[in-house]
């Protein structure tokens, strides 16, 4: 799916801001009907859940409704109008009056409708979506709904951060020509000081209409052209896009009939490769090494709503770090957070919203002994079909970012379960018949080891989450540090393929202080990592570090949470704890070294690195 850009032959016109807002039990029924009473009023982008002081709100569960009216511009007549949503969490219905127009489910993934025949240029309409954020067992995340005595309905869910829910991505209302360009796929390579690209593009509502391209550098001077909706261009004297040295070119297409231009789309793209080789990750050929962290889209009072201040600094904050990559865990982020990253030369391990598919963990923190995850009853029948669906739209929409170099297909699935193999197995065909060119990983829960795993085999990169250290062997870091080597030599005896940690750390209070090894102190912390990173260090087929997490996040309610996550290297506001300075001096200690290099198997290198970077 092309993302929303203005062309010569496109317009468009943002309609976030604020928007009517009420609750399902206060809009009156049918409420698409007519004008809601502006009562209470949200801001588009953002969740809702935080926005107001009214708890009912915040602990909604079912649909809400936002509302607005739309001008359509008078210089449209002719065009096609195309109404484009970034997310919706985590279902929706749109109504153009009294008109259903779309219906999306998956919180995390865009969708659009196409309102040609329904509305007219210079004239206005009233909008009108309801936004379901309830979760169950045929939904990616998944979760369960129950009702309480008093009627009241209870959300419960899987994964560990608050279900936000509401309008979070920016809603567009764009113009096209009835002919139209309506996808591109761009395949780029390498060849000597060369760079082909193979490229697909897709017209709609046309016939007998030419396609034409051009490649211009970023001084936008033309450096390659092509015709055709198949093809293969190349590019002499090429810019690689490299992790730090982000470059990207200008794929212009155009749709033209009897050599009048029709449609013009374009967009941007870098080449490079990516390949796994034995045990080594390589991007344009040469060994990369992960540094970095998951995330979220979290922040104070937006809860998942994207905000361009937060990317910004964001990235500032890796870059101070020294971290060269993120996982977009445990969801596809906001369409800009990825066209960020390609314009900076941050690498991404993009993963879909399939977290929570392992009622172990359900067991493990309740006591309640869990029924195999994946039975026809729980996740083994039609969420299949629905993770399928979400694989889909997530490589639909990312597939031409060069930023992007590895698909992750879920975080902590049952992967030790009987029933995993029969799930996983056709997501692993379907990703790889939809994009053959990027890697496949996941990222293994606990309960899954080098001997119960069955999956493992399956994908390209082993992604291991471990907490070695905090909630086992809590505060005896030494027997951390030898339990957590052992078991990574042990996926790479079995399944010899590239490893890395995709989560570890520890829940951190800032300003919290021990000379012992104290857990939560910010010291604690600090140590934990570090023994983490002697055992990477003595593991030549490790290819990557990712932390959990890059800052302090919101949770649902729980006695083992005090206003969410903790263990962020940064506070949800973004400020630094102890740890962030110690990963500074490691990373940027890292910086030009290769895997196998001078540090590996050097602890002193480490530390001494740590040491500079707590001084700093």
């Amino acid at each position: 799916m092309l993302s929303t850009r203005t062309t010569p032959t496109r317009d468009v016109v943002s309609l976030d801001g604020l928007w009517r807002f009420a609750l399902d039990t206060t809009a009156g029924p049918e409420p698409w009907t007519s004008r809601i009473p502006a009562t209470l009023e949200a801001p588009v982008p953002a969740s809702y859940n935080d926005l107001f002081v009214d708890p009912a709100i915040r602990d909604h569960v079912g649909v809400v409704w936002y509302q607005r009216e739309v001008r359509v511009p008078r210089g449209w007549a002719g065009e096609r109008v195309v109404l484009r949503f970034g997310s919706v969490t985590h279902a929706a219905q749109v109504y153009v009056d009294d008109t259903l127009v779309a219906e999306h489910v998956g919180g995390y993934t865009p969708f659009e409708a196409d309102l040609t025949d329904v509305v007219a240029a210079g004239q206005e309409f009233r909008l009108t979506v309801a936004v379901d954020n309830r979760l169950t067992n045929i939904t990616i995340p998944p979760g369960s709904v129950d009702t309480l005595p008093d009627g009241r309905l209870k959300q419960s869910y899987f994964h560990d951060f608050y279900n936000y829910a509401g309008i979070a991505r920016s809603v567009k209302l764009a113009s096209t020509p009835r002919a139209h360009v309506s996808d591109i796929t761009v395949v780029t390579g390498i060849d000597g000081t060369s760079g082909t690209v193979d490229y697909t593009v897709e017209a709609a509502g046309t016939d007998g209409h030419d396609v034409r391209l051009r490649v211009l550098d970023e001084d936008g001077v033309t450096v390659a052209t092509a015709e055709g909706e198949t093809g293969s261009i190349r590019i002499d004297d090429v810019r690689l896009w490299q992790p730090g040295a982000a470059y990207l070119y200008d794929l212009v297409v155009e749709l033209t009939r009897d050599g009048e231009l029709v449609d013009s789309y374009t967009l941007p793209f870098g080449v490079r490769t990516v390949e796994v080789r034995g045990t080594q990750f390589l991007i344009n050929g040469e060994p990369f090494y992960f540094t970095g962290f998951g995330k979220h889209e979290d922040t104070p009072v937006r809860g998942k709503g994207h905000d361009d201040a937060y990317l910004v600094h964001d990235f500032q904050l890796l870059d101070w770090t020294g971290a060269n990559s993120f996982r977009t865990s445990h969801y596809p982020y906001a369409e800009e957070v990825l066209d960020f990253a390609d314009r900076h030369g941050i690498v991404v391990v993009d993963e879909t919203a399939a977290v929570g598919l392992n009622l172990g963990v359900q067991g493990g923190l309740t006591g309640i002994p869990p029924t195999p995850t994946f039975a026809e009853e729980n996740f083994g029948g039609e969420t299949k079909n629905v993770h399928a669906q979400h694989l889909r739209e997530l490589i639909a929409r990312d597939k031409n970012h060069p930023s992007v170099v590895m698909w992750s297909i879920a975080n902590e699935p049952a992967s030790n379960e009987e029933g995993a193999r029969g799930y996983f197995e056709p997501l692993v065909d379907l990703a790889r018949d939809l994009d053959p060119t990027r890697p496949l990983t996941y990222a293994a829960v606990m309960f899954a080891n080098p001997t119960n795993d069955t999956i493992a085999d399956l994908f390209d990169v082993l992604s291991i989450n471990r907490y070695y250290g905090w909630y086992v062997f809590t505060g005896d870091l030494a027997t951390a540090e030898s339990v957590l080597e052992q078991e990574l030599r042990g996926w790479v005896q079995r399944f010899g393929k590239p490893i890395m940690m995709s989560e570890y750390g520890a829940d951190t209070q800032p300003g919290l202080h021990s000379v012992w090894d104290m857990p939560w102190t910010e010291e604690y912390q600090t140590d934990l990592l570090a023994a983490y990173h002697r055992v990477f260090d003595r593991i030549p087929e490790f290819v990557g570090e990712h932390i959990w997490n890059f800052a302090d996040f919101m949770t649902g309610p729980g006695i083992h949470r005090v206003d969410g996550n903790k263990k962020g290297v940064f506070t949800r506001d973004r400020k630094p704890k102890g740890a962030a300075f110690s990963l500074r001096g490691r990373w940027r200690g890292l910086e030009g070294r290769k895997p196998g290099s001078a540090h590996a198997g050097d602890p002193a290198a480490t530390d001494a690195a740590a040491t500079e970077g707590t001084a700093s």
